[in-house]
């Protein structure tokens, strides 16, 4: 009997799509410059204390980058700590392929204390009740402790160090770091300073209390991107680096005195779905809001609040690039859209590309204007960035 084989055809490569001919950018999308992610890396390292490396948070989404993205390329780029809001966000890392120690910043319910284990999370322990919780759950449990030095959120209050050291008994949590937060170190008055000094001081007595106790704590914490900013010699064994490593700060002021270059590394961007002329007097989008006070030329742009455009930038305090030219957004953000003056961009046109943060031409728009112009900060601007804007890492 013959037997036939049938040959594979040989295989063609495929060329990746450049962003303008990716699907991904059809509608409104977001874009990775991974040539300032690794600048930022470098700057941030540069800082860094003898001993100490950087635990990039990767919570909300990445600051609404893409924690996926973000934590590959940064694996890639020699990183090997994390930190996540909760063990979701952490075990999806897992589920990606993630490599390192993840910890878990939040609280975590104990029926989602078998994430912890089948993903290898660190989980906090944000005070003693937190601790017996889990140590009841029977299985060994990776953990670092929460201390409470001034802030009062979580953690357990630094003037109770026996309370912290009774941690150390229960059999089965294994204590892997102890860190705090310093929630003053973004400000620049001789008072944030001082706080913050009060808090290392804090910290460094319980330290010494375990010490003295000749219990082991492993890795202590207490720097996040401010703190490795401006209060670096405060030492430590990891630096909690958010919001500075995706080239921004809290505030566009806070930039005064930042000892190292930030990039940014996130552009907003969404297409024009159509062009349309309104007559002197006629209204547009919901309660007709927006009055044309001549004959306009109005854009509709794919994007709107279900994205995480803030709906505060309506009836023009938010803007938009086309063309390199400003386009001030008029009437009412809607869930999916948004509408724009482009009377004085004569040449925009269905699928053309506006930019919500980044450049275009000469033009420049970034998360501090849209921040300033919603009255919040940057971190909340990026980080609700919606699930529907396709995130590509150029």
């Amino acid at each position: 009997m013959e037997i036939k084989m049938k040959l594979p055809l040989p295989r063609r490569k495929r060329t990746p799509p450049s962003p303008s001919e990716s699907p991904a950018c059809g509608r409104a999308w977001i874009e990775l410059d991974r040539r300032a992610l690794a600048a930022n890396l470098d700057a941030l390292r540069s800082l860094l204390p003898p001993g100490c490396q950087l635990m990039p948070a990767v919570k909300a989404n990445a600051y609404g980058h893409g924690d996926i993205l973000i934590a590959r390329e940064l694996n890639r780029l020699g990183v090997r700590f994390f930190c996540t809001a909760c063990a979701r966000e952490g075990a999806a890392l897992r589920r990606a392929g993630i490599r390192g120690e993840i910890l878990v910043l939040g609280r975590t319910s104990p029926a989602q204390f078998p994430l912890l284990t089948r993903f290898r999370l660190t989980q906090t322990v944000s005070d003693a009740s937190c601790g017996e919780e889990l140590n009841s759950y029977g299985r060994p449990v990776k953990v670092h402790i929460k201390v409470d030095t001034g802030m009062h959120r979580l953690g357990e209050d630094y003037r109770r160090p026996e309370r912290i050291a009774a941690l150390f008994n229960l059999p089965h949590l294994k204590i892997t770091g102890i860190y705090t937060h310093l929630c003053t170190a973004d400000g620049r008055g001789d008072e944030d300073r001082a706080f913050v000094l009060a808090q290392e001081r804090a910290f460094r007595q319980v330290l010494s209390y375990l010490r003295g106790r000749g219990l082991s704590w492993g890795k202590a914490h207490l720097l996040a991107s401010y703190g490795l900013l401006f209060f670096p010699q405060l030492g430590g064994d990891l630096a909690r680096t958010g919001i500075a490593l995706y080239g921004l700060l809290s505030r566009r002021e806070d930039l005064s005195g930042c000892p190292v270059p930030l990039s940014p590394v996130l552009s907003l961007k969404a297409r024009i779905a159509l062009v349309r002329t309104l007559e002197a007097g006629e209204g547009a989008g919901y309660g007709l809001a927006y009055r044309a006070p001549s004959r306009r030329r109005i854009a509709v742009l794919t994007i709107g609040y279900a994205d995480g455009l803030p709906r505060s930038l309506s009836q023009g305090r938010g803007y938009v690039l086309i063309g390199g030219r400003r386009a001030p957004i008029v009437g009412n953000i809607c869930m999916d859209q948004t509408l724009v003056d482009v009377t004085e961009i004569p040449e925009a046109k269905a699928g053309d590309t506006a930019v919500l943060i980044g450049a275009c031409g000469a033009g420049r728009l970034t998360a501090y204007d849209m921040a300033e112009a919603s009255g919040t900060i940057t971190n909340e601007i990026l980080s609700r960035l919606g699930p529907r804007l396709e995130r590509i890492l150029l």
